[in-house]
């Protein structure tokens, strides 16, 4: 690939990522807000967030539970968040003893708490494991918060709020993904900041 072509190439994927964005805005900004309210009376009420996916959704649900637990942009006490995805030991027991399906609905057996909010990532809507997820939580009566791609995937059909970016790229859906994870910080952020009103 020569540099005019690889300059094409890098103008058309950050123009495709730009007109999808706002094709999310406009079509999931409502679903957007429904999650961040959902997030902010979890956190608010003593509960806390219970991320997980697979691939590039783990490193997602990784990165979005740093920033709760860390901090996005203004400072706020820690607040509190898990990614299903980082014990290695977990992971591997799990899947050995009861399935790759069971890896994340084991975990919200062991650890999710009445008042806990579940955000399953499936760039898909219809990876096993995180409906199988889904599953445990609603059994638990723990609402749910879905983000995927398409048309939803039967993660749709399950969590409580799904929002799901109208595109077939996976790479595109994971851009929108995180950048809807930062929305949701932001807006928790302006909740539990130390300069509250400003």
């Amino acid at each position: 690939m020569n540099r005019e072509q690889a300059m094409q190439l890098i103008n058309s994927s950050f123009e495709e990522g730009l007109e999808l964005r706002k094709v999310v805005a406009h079509s999931c900004g409502k679903a957007i807000f429904e999650a961040a309210e959902l997030i902010t009376k979890c956190l608010s009420s003593g509960g806390k967030l219970l991320f997980f996916g697979n691939g590039g959704s783990a490193a997602d649900a990784q990165h979005l539970a740093a920033e709760f637990v860390g901090r996005f942009v203004r400072e706020r006490r820690g607040l509190p968040a898990i990614a299903l995805t980082t014990d290695s030991s977990i992971l591997t027991a799990v899947s050995n003893d009861y399935g790759f399906d069971r890896v994340f609905a084991r975990q919200i057996e062991a650890l999710a708490n009445a008042g806990d909010l579940t955000i399953a990532i499936s760039t898909s809507g219809n990876s096993p494991n995180v409906l199988e997820a889904v599953k445990a939580a609603k059994e638990r009566n723990l609402r749910t918060v879905g983000l995927s791609g398409r048309d939803g995937g039967t993660l749709a059909q399950l969590a409580d709020v799904t929002i799901a970016v109208p595109s077939t790229s996976t790479a595109r859906i994971q851009e929108c993904h995180i950048a809807i994870g930062h929305i949701f910080c932001e807006l928790v952020d302006r909740e539990f900041s130390e300069a509250k009103g400003s």
